[in-house]
């Protein structure tokens, strides 16, 4: 198995970057937030943390900044009916926080926003990973998502920004901010208008 590789950036596509390790060209799958990062990074080295899926037909390497992104993909994978494209796509729409607030709550429709998670899969998500990734045992030094700004979140997607926007306005709020509501989801709106 792989579980890690450290190399030069040789270019991206769609879904993956083209790493050099030894010599060898590897397509390496990684979230979208990965991704976006490493656009334009040709030439630098990076380090992923890895998972090797093998298929009858194929080998195929999926790449993670942090082991705990790996570890919640292998989770992802767990759950019946989920495979490693649909487990990448919500390690790239949902930050880990966000992904065990919703389980933890029991809030599917959060989940059922990802791209090809339907109201069913998003219900067997939370039915399957419940008490096995809690808030809790996220690292300290990550921010977690409060109830509050789960309805931040739905309000800011009602309006059409995506989960990611959605998450980076959250994180833009000043921590001494109001907790009201309306406050909270006027301030996540100004990030926008940056």
């Amino acid at each position: 198995m792989i579980a890690s590789l450290q190399g030069t950036i040789l270019g991206a596509r769609d879904h993956s970057l083209i790493i050099g390790v030894g010599g060898v060209g590897l397509e390496v799958f990684v979230p979208n937030p990965t991704l976006n990062e490493m656009l334009g990074a040709v030439g630098h080295l990076i380090s992923l943390h890895t998972h090797l899926v093998v298929r009858e037909d194929s080998l195929t390497l999926y790449g993670f900044s942090e082991e705990q992104e790996r570890e919640i993909f292998l989770l992802l994978m767990g759950v019946s009916g989920i495979g490693p494209r649909l487990a990448l796509s919500v390690v790239s729409t949902l930050n880990p926080e966000t992904l065990a607030s919703a389980i933890q709550r029991d809030e599917p429709d959060l989940i059922a926003r990802v791209p090809g998670i339907g109201k069913k899969t998003a219900q067997k998500i939370v039915l399957e990973l419940r008490g096995k990734l809690l808030p809790e045992t996220l690292p300290a030094g990550l921010v977690g998502v409060a109830s509050r700004d789960t309805e931040i979140i739905e309000a800011l997607t009602a309006l059409g920004y995506s989960i990611i926007e959605a998450q980076a306005a959250i994180q833009a709020i000043p921590r001494d901010a109001s907790s009201d509501i309306e406050e909270r989801i006027r301030l996540a709106l100004s990030y926008f208008d940056q």
